[in-house]
C-alpha cells in the first residue's frame, strides 16, 4: 500500500513538471477579405405534406391535451423537411435545388415557427452552393421575412435575409416564394 503511494506521488510530482506546449488558438494574422458581393436570388419552395410523397412530415409532436388557438398545427409541433426549390411556381417547372431542414411551432397563440433550412443549389450558377437560414418565421402571414445567416460555396459567410410570400396553399400544397438577398465574398 505504501509502495503504492509513493508510486502515485511520483507520477504527480513528474507530470506536474511536464511543460504543456499546445494553445488553444493560432498566430493571429490580419484579414484581408474579397471584396463584398450581393447577389439577389429568386425561387418558389414547393412543399408536400399528406400525400403518397411528402417533402414535409411530423416527427414529434408535444402530448398536449388542448389546442387553445385552434391552429391546424399544435404548438410543439417539429417538422422536417426536403422540399424542392423550382425556378417558377408550377408544379412541372425545373427544379434547381433544395431546402433540407426542421421547423418547430412554438407560438402557444400563433402559428410562428423556428426553422432552420439550408438551401442547396443543384444547377446553374450556383451549383454546389448553399445558404442557410435560421428564423422566426410567422408562417400565418402571407408576407414575411426570416434571417440568411450563413452559407457554402459561392456563399461563404453569407448573411442577408429573405423575403416570403405564401404563393398557394391548399390542404396538402404549399408553394412559398422567395426573394433572396445574400451578402458574400
Amino acid at each position: 500500500m505504501r509502495g503504492t503511494y509513493m508510486l502515485i506521488w511520483i507520477l504527480i510530482i513528474c507530470l506536474s513538471q511536464v511543460a504543456v506546449q499546445s494553445q488553444y488558438y493560432s498566430k493571429s494574422l490580419p484579414y484581408h477579405p474579397k471584396p463584398v458581393k450581393l447577389t439577389n436570388l429568386h425561387f418558389f419552395l414547393h412543399e408536400t405534406l399528406g400525400s403518397e410523397n411528402p417533402t414535409a412530415v411530423v416527427i414529434a409532436q408535444a402530448n398536449i391535451p388542448s389546442n387553445d388557438n385552434n391552429s391546424s398545427v399544435p404548438f410543439a409541433t417539429l417538422y422536417a423537411f426536403d422540399d424542392p426549390l423550382k425556378i417558377a411556381p408550377e408544379h412541372d417547372s425545373e427544379v434547381i435545388g433544395n431546402a433540407q431542414g426542421l421547423a418547430v411551432y412554438a407560438g402557444t397563440n400563433t402559428t410562428d415557427a423556428v426553422m432552420y433550412a439550408d438551401f442547396g443549389f443543384t444547377t446553374g450558377k450556383f451549383k454546389g452552393s448553399s445558404i442557410s437560414i435560421f428564423s422566426r418565421n410567422p408562417t400565418a402571414e402571407i408576407e414575411r421575412e426570416v434571417a440568411v445567416i450563413g452559407g457554402r460555396g459561392q456563399f461563404k459567410m453569407a448573411t442577408g435575409f429573405a423575403l416570403l410570400k405564401s404563393y398557394f396553399i391548399n390542404a396538402t400544397n404549399v408553394v412559398i416564394e422567395y426573394n433572396v438577398t445574400v451578402i458574400h465574398y
